[in-house]
Parts: structure tokens; C-alpha cells; sequence
């Protein structure tokens, strides 16, 4: 009978050890695809673009839309994150502020201003493959990406006592010339 009841506890310990699994996987997947942009810097897909008739709206982040603006509608980034948006076809790359939910077209991953469509050269196709990335200001203080070329410099060394620096030199040299114009100032009256 006691064999029984340590058979029954552990069956039990691995039904709960399985469910337990079995909801960590569940909720990483749900991360993993639902918050993906928060995770992976870089998104490829398609961008369209707000008409010119949307001036005016209210974006989801209160802000008026403006087609001369640099801004954009993403789905999970927050509002105000800067985001680089790449066309691959030509290299043009513009950098946007997130203003808007969307697009919530199937697809699409962004919904570009008039004005930054307009930049990376998408106006004519309306609907273009672009590249996403998050944009970050901070400068990495270990390199730089330019190599910054030093003027070279003389270096003289000083004698001792018997030169005398540049600038006592001009300071006399200046006095000398004001009691040379002096003396002839007095020789002329």
C-alpha cells in the first residue's frame, strides 16, 4: 500500500514539473512573437505611407499628423522611439520619431509621413520593402569611426637664461618703435 502512495506522489510531481514546461514555453513563444522588434534590433517588410489628406489627425500619441513631418506608425515600438528606415532598392535612409499605431495591414510593418517616404524615394511605388532598425544616438567611447589626423607639431627647446620667449622679444621690440615715434613726434613740434 505504501509503494502505492510514493508511485501516486511522484506521477503527480511530474504532471505538475510537465504543466509547469509547458506554460514557460507557452508564454516565451507569446514574447518571442508578439514583442519581437523589442527583442531583434532590425525588421524587414513592406512601408507605406500616410496621403497628404491625413493632415490634421490625431496620431494614437495625441500628436497632429503633418505630411511635412519625419514620423511614423509602428505596432509595439513606444512613441518617441527613433527608428532608421532603410530602402534597400536605393540606399536612401531616413530617421523617424514613432507617433501612431499600425499599419494593420498584413504585410506592411510601418506606415511612413509623406515627407520621409518621400526621402527614401517610395512615393512613386506607394508600397516599398524596406529596412527597420532602431536608431541610437549614444557614442561608443572605446572607437572612433573616423581616424582623426593630428597636425604635427615643432617643439623648440628653450636655451636657458640668455633667450629670451617669443613674447618678450615683441614686447620690446614694440616699445623700441612707440619711443621712436615719440622722439620724432618731438623733433617735428
Amino acid at each position: 500500500m505504501r509503494d502505492n502512495r510514493i508511485a501516486t506522489a511522484g506521477k503527480i510531481f511530474h504532471k505538475q514539473y510537465f504543466w509547469c514546461c509547458v506554460t514557460a514555453i507557452a508564454i516565451l513563444s507569446f514574447l518571442t512573437s508578439h514583442f519581437s522588434p523589442l527583442f531583434s534590433q532590425t525588421q524587414q517588410g513592406k512601408a507605406s505611407f500616410y496621403p497628404k489628406k491625413f493632415t490634421g489627425r490625431r496620431t494614437a500619441s495625441g500628436e497632429r499628423l503633418h505630411h511635412d513631418s519625419l514620423t511614423c506608425a509602428h505596432r509595439t515600438y513606444p512613441f518617441g522611439t527613433l527608428l532608421r528606415v532603410t530602402n534597400p532598392a536605393n540606399g536612401k535612409k531616413v530617421i523617424v520619431r514613432v507617433t501612431d499605431r499600425g499599419p494593420y495591414v498584413r504585410g506592411r510593418i510601418i506606415d511612413l509621413s509623406m515627407r520621409a517616404a518621400r526621402e527614401i524615394g517610395i512615393i512613386g511605388q506607394g508600397i516599398a520593402p524596406v529596412i527597420v532598425e532602431k536608431f541610437s544616438e549614444a557614442v561608443i567611447p572605446f572607437r572612433p569611426e573616423d581616424i582623426l589626423e593630428l597636425p604635427d607639431f615643432e617643439i623648440g627647446i628653450n636655451d636657458g637664461p640668455d633667450t629670451k620667449p617669443v613674447w618678450v622679444i615683441l614686447k620690446e621690440d614694440l616699445d623700441r618703435r612707440q619711443k621712436e615715434q615719440s622722439k620724432k613726434e618731438v623733433g617735428m613740434k
